[in-house]
């Protein structure tokens, strides 16, 4: 994988992001991405845009007609959390939707493989590890790592 410019500080809350808030009996696709429409880093917005873009953005994937669900990503020990959608769009796509949603990066997901991505550069892209593994019910209860389904 290629090395992202991400200062350190940001990549290693990258590398430790977990997943919760996932409905169970998710059938997971193949490939996919995980979008936010959260302030980025450093920004400060107000509950209501935040949820006011939140709310575009999953209709927006609504109106693409692809599969997504309910995820949000959080930071373990900050606790730290930006609800989001695992959607099943293709890695440029996903980027083009993120910077549409002033999104630094995404993550994508292929197979077990969770990568994040910066929006402004898809071609690249760095393995942060397996996603299944952070997977979490109420922050807390670990997920089966089924390959296909959260039961």
């Amino acid at each position: 994988m290629n090395d992202l410019s991400v200062p350190q500080q940001y990549r290693a809350a990258y590398q430790i992001t977990r997943f919760r808030d996932v409905a169970a009996g998710v059938h997971w696709p193949e490939a996919f991405v995980i979008i936010t429409a959260c302030a980025t880093t450093g920004a400060t917005w107000t509950p209501e845009r935040e949820a006011a873009a939140d709310e575009a953005l999953r209709l927006d994937l609504m109106n693409r007609g692809v599969w997504h669900t309910r995820i949000t990503g959080y930071h373990p020990e900050t606790g730290h959390a930006e609800p989001g959608w695992a959607a099943e769009l293709c890695v440029a796509d996903g980027c083009v939707l993120g910077r549409a949603y002033l999104q630094d990066a995404i993550y994508t997901v292929e197979g077990d493989e969770l990568r994040v991505v910066l929006c402004e550069e898809p071609q690249r892209a760095e393995r942060v590890g397996g996603f299944r593994e952070r997977l979490d019910y109420s922050g807390t209860e670990r997920l089966p790592a089924s390959p296909n389904s959260i039961e």
